[in-house]
Order: C-alpha cells, then structure tokens, then sequence
C-alpha cells in the first residue's frame, strides 16, 4: 500500500470530461478516465453530470483521492430556479447567437472602453452577460423564472457537493468569474449594475472564493476546492514561468500568460481575465483552431499525417495563397458571422502544398495577433508553449517559430486542465500558502528560424483588414 496523498483534476470540457489523478506532492499522473458530451453549442447540464459519473466509474478512478477541484469551461451560462433546477439548456462559449446582443450592450455603457475600465473586457458572444441580455430579450418567459445564474465549473462542484451531502451555497472562483462580463479582476467584485443592465434585473450569483478556499466537502470527507475555468486550470497545470506565453490550439484557440496586474486593451483582442493563484490571466480567444486542420484535410480528401506532410513541403508563405480561417465565425476579432477566405489563388500556386501551408500559417496567424497583443500590452514573450491537439502536428511546430518570432516549446501531451485543477485541490488540501511545486516535462524545442517570416503575417493583417475592415 502506497502512502501518498491523492487528489483529482476534473476538465469538463466543450467535448467530455476528464478525471485525472495524481500524487499531492508530485504532480505525477496516477491515472486517467473521460467521457464525452454530446456536440453542440448548447446542452443541458445533465450531460455534464451523465458523463462526470461515467468517468468516476471507471476503474475506481477517485479510489482513494483526498481531494477533487473542477476545471470547466469558461463563460457558459447555466440559469437555475428557485429550486436550483435548470432552466433551459445552457448556452456555452461557442455559441454565437449573442452576437447583436454584445453589440447592443457595448454601445450602451459608452463603447469598448467604458467596459474596460468596468471589467477589463469588451462584450462579445461569448462573455455570459451578453447570453444573459439573449435570454431576456428571446426568452421572456424562462428569464421569469431564473433565480440564480452559475457557470460550468460552478454548477458540477455543486452537484459534486450535492450527491455528497456537503452542498452549501454556489460557489465560483475568481479566474472563471473574470470571464462573466459582470466581475471585475481589477477590483475583485461583481458589477451587478452590468448584470442588471443585461438581464433587466439582479439574480443570486455564485460565492467568490479565494484560490486556496475549498467550496466543501462531501460526506466521506473529500474536500471539494474552488474549482476554475479550463484556460485558468492549465496555466496552473503548465506550472508556467515569467516569460511564458502559451498557446493553446483545441477546438478553440487561446493565448494566454499569467501576470501581476490587469491588462486594459481597448482593442478589444486581449481579455482582462484573472487566474486561479490571486493574479492575472490576459487571454486572448479564437473560435477557428485545430479544426482548420481537420477541415482543410477534408476538404482536400486526406488525413491529417498527409495534410502535415504537405504543408511542410509547401513554401513559406504558400506561394502567396492565404486561408482566413474564420469557419465557424470568430470570437477575436469580433466577427461572428464571417466565413472563411482563400485568398491569392493563382494557377501557379494552386497545389496541394500550398493549400495545406496556407492552412497551418492561416490557423496559426490567427493566434500570432494575440501574442503580439501580449506584447503590445508590455508583455514579455520569452517563449511559447503549444498545447492542445494541433500541437501534435509536426507541420504546425515547425511553422510556428517564425510566425510568433519567438522560441517554441512542446510540453509532455497531458490533460494539463485536469492537471492544473488536480494541483489546486492539492493546494487546498495542503493549506500552504503557495501552490506546490510541480515540475513540466518537456516534449520537443524549436527555434526561430533564420528566414524572416514577418511578411506573411502582415499579409494576414493586410487581408483581414481588406475583406472586413478591421
């Protein structure tokens, strides 16, 4: 019998849930499981639920463990009654239909910079304040009946609680918070004035806790921590270094760094959010990522492998063939109905090669405005750390040095959501006032190349600038 200390990160992602458990004082994996969420940009959260207890079922995953924290997606908005049950299906991040509402409320405090200064954001469809507005002016009827409204994390940590007979009061935490549109990392507080202002009145909100606060604990004595939104979670899990910037490449797209103040972009590309340790988490968010690949190789009739394979014999640049990659809309910039634009095409670079290169640059241009936002904002971009899917894509890490001129790094692959809410609960469990020290394992490093690849990002910015006037 092994003596050490478990605890358990929960990712409920877009996609599934993931449960992984490791050593308190390590960080080293003991075991994972997952399940997955039906597809959609909005699902009741009885799925959620449904696919947490497939998970903890498996394997006697949760044998043992001490400790559990959740990190879930951000922004969702889950309205309950007066009876805490669901109200309608919860509208999740990627859900666009907002759109005109974001608009509509950003015009009315004053424009972007009056919501800066407010929340340290400008309102897009994403943020749940501007689902909430959707809700009062499409749904009159189920807005009547909301009570209260949660988000993601917020609403599995008390469902945790509530099967284990330690069910309190709702609770969330200041990095999941920040993404609401109506809590402010720079003052730490709710602005229920924007939540009125939204909604046409005031509901209950969540309880902020701080980072190292648990929000219970179930009967058999698990303590339950704070829990986090998913880009706050991984930062903690990459256990990240002044200098580091990560970019994620999942079904979303997100650049992120910790910081110790809150960043004030009146461009809107960069998000004031706060993290999951007492600072700041500016972020900066795309809807189009890793399935750019995907739908690029479809499109061509090829898998992925040939997809990497072509774009790396593709030239840099792809021959001046460029792919705007907004499939499904985009979230930063704010063009929710945009589609995607191949631009450039000429018989002479009309191959497979450059298509499959214009693929790879155009998904990671996208992500590169974001880093140059950190920059712009005074951050130091020492190097970037790619994670998520497309990070496995040997076209993608080779491409990326150049465009974000700086150093890559590729973690060891990892639930690094589920790592980092893993090493919150470790955190609450121990009382400490530091997080403990986990280590990051290191998969690949890549330098800048010496071939100058600052054209083709500006003829990104070039075309994005042309075809929307942005």
């Amino acid at each position: 019998m092994s003596d050490r200390t478990l605890v358990a990160g929960v990712d409920s992602s877009t996609q599934s849930t993931k449960i992984v458990v490791c050593d308190a004082e390590t960080g080293e994996v003991v075991r994972t499981t997952r399940a997955p969420h039906p597809d959609g940009t909005e699902v009741h959260p009885d799925r959620w639920w449904e696919a947490y207890t497939a998970a903890s079922q498996q394997d006697g995953v949760l044998d043992g463990v001490e400790a559990i924290a959740v990190g879930g997606q951000q922004h969702g908005m889950v309205a309950l009654d007066e009876d805490d049950e669901v109200v309608r299906d919860a509208l999740l991040w990627n859900d666009t239909r907002s759109a005109d509402a974001a608009a509509d409320l950003t015009a009315e405090l004053g424009g972007v910079g009056a919501w800066v200064d407010a929340v340290g954001l400008v309102p897009v469809a994403s943020f749940t304040v501007t689902k909430l507005r959707w809700l009062a002016e499409h749904e009159p009827e189920n807005a009547a009946r909301v009570a209260r409204v949660v988000l993601p994390h917020d609403w599995l940590t008390g469902r945790i609680l509530q099967q284990g007979n330690g069910f309190e009061r709702w609770t969330t935490d200041r990095g999941d918070a920040s993404g609401t549109g109506y809590w402010s990392a720079a003052t730490d507080g709710y602005r229920t004035d924007l939540l009125e202002r939204a909604f046409g009145r005031v509901v209950e909100l969540p309880e902020v806790l701080a980072p190292t606060a648990a929000a219970g604990r179930t009967a058999d004595g698990v303590l339950v921590a704070a829990g986090t939104g998913d880009n706050m979670g991984a930062a903690l899990g990459l256990t990240l270094e002044p200098g580091d910037v990560v970019v994620s490449l999942g079904t979303s797209g997100t650049v992120f760094t910790p910081h110790d103040k809150a960043i004030r972009d009146e461009s809107g590309a960069i998000a004031g959010f706060a993290d999951a340790t007492g600072n700041h988490l500016p972020l900066m968010c795309t809807l189009n990522a890793a399935r750019v690949l995907s739908a690029t190789a479809s499109m061509m009739g090829v898998d992925l492998a040939t997809l990497d394979r072509l774009a790396l014999e593709g030239p840099v640049g792809a021959g001046g063939l460029s792919l705007l990659p907004y499939l499904d809309g985009e979230r930063t910039p704010d063009l929710p109905h945009a589609t995607g634009t191949l631009s450039g095409l000429t018989r002479s670079n009309a191959t497979p090669e450059n298509l499959a290169r214009a693929a790879v640059e155009g998904m990671l241009c996208n992500l590169v405005a974001g880093v140059d936002a950190l920059r712009d904002n005074g951050v130091r971009v020492e190097r970037v750390l790619l994670i998520g899917g497309a990070a496995a894509s040997r076209a993608v890490r080779e491409i990326a040095p150049g465009l974000f001129r700086a150093p890559v790094v590729v973690p060891t692959p990892a639930e690094y959501v589920g790592v980092g809410a893993a090493r919150q609960a470790a955190w609450a469990l121990s009382g400490a006032s530091d997080a403990p020290s986990w280590s990051l394992t290191l998969d690949s490093e890549y330098a800048v190349p010496e071939q100058d690849c600052s054209d083709v990002v500006a003829r990104y910015g070039a075309l994005l600038h042309t075809v929307h006037g942005r």
